[in-house]
This record gives C-alpha cells, sequence and structure tokens, in this order.
C-alpha cells in the first residue's frame, strides 16, 4: 500500500442486517427532533421576544421526550457501526441546536451508507 493509496475514504465493512434499520430508525428520530426543536424555538421566540402569553405548554415536554428517544436510537445506531465517543456525543448533541440536526443527519447516514453499502 503507497501512501496515495491512504486516503480519507473509509474501505466498506462487512454487511450487517441490523444497521439499515437502525439508520433508519435515527434518520426518522432526527428529523422528528429537528421539527420539534424548531416548533419549540418559534415558541420562545414569540413568548419571550413578542410577549405572547396564550401558547401551548406541552411542545417543551413532546420535544424532551422525541429528543430522549432520539438519544436511545442514535446510541443504538453508534453501537451498531462503532461510532468513535466524539462522533456519538456530536450526534447526540446535535438535537440541542436548531438546524443542526438536519445537518448531521445527513452527513452521518452518507457515512454509515458508504462505510456499511446500506
Amino acid at each position: 500500500m503507497s501512501i496515495a493509496d491512504s486516503g480519507s475514504a473509509a474501505p466498506t465493512r462487512a454487511k450487517d442486517p441490523r444497521v439499515a434499520p437502525a439508520l433508519l430508525r435515527y434518520r426518522v428520530l432526527a428529523y422528528a427532533t429537528g421539527i420539534w426543536l424548531l416548533v419549540l424555538t418559534a415558541e420562545m421566540v414569540a413568548k419571550y421576544g413578542f410577549g405572547v402569553q396564550d401558547l401551548p405548554g406541552w411542545i417543551a415536554v413532546v420535544h424532551g421526550w422525541v429528543y430522549f428517544v432520539y438519544l436511545l436510537l442514535t446510541l443504538d445506531l453508534a453501537v451498531k457501526v462503532r461510532w468513535p465517543v466524539g462522533r456519538t456525543v456530536g450526534t447526540l448533541l446535535a438535537g440541542t441546536v436548531p438546524f443542526l440536526s438536519f445537518v448531521i443527519e445527513h452527513r452521518r447516514t452518507q457515512q454509515v451508507k458508504r462505510d456499511f453499502a446500506v
């Protein structure tokens, strides 16, 4: 193997039948978390930025539960694809910054599809 052959592209790993369903579950919850975080952000802006008082109080609760399930399913995927700790923590925290869960979901999906031929 020469230095030119040691590029940054990871070799395709053996196809694991558990990866594709875990990836799908992660993707669904990443989008759900991102959407509920945007709704929560809009609620906070309306409440604290514009003084709107008649807002439902359950939006934060729903986002919290969706985020909790996102954490569990992200950990499930991380274990199956053997992500390093830094990548796992970064992916877990992506559900706390508006729009970031969509960006990270896309990157992680491309990486998993490339590495596991899913």
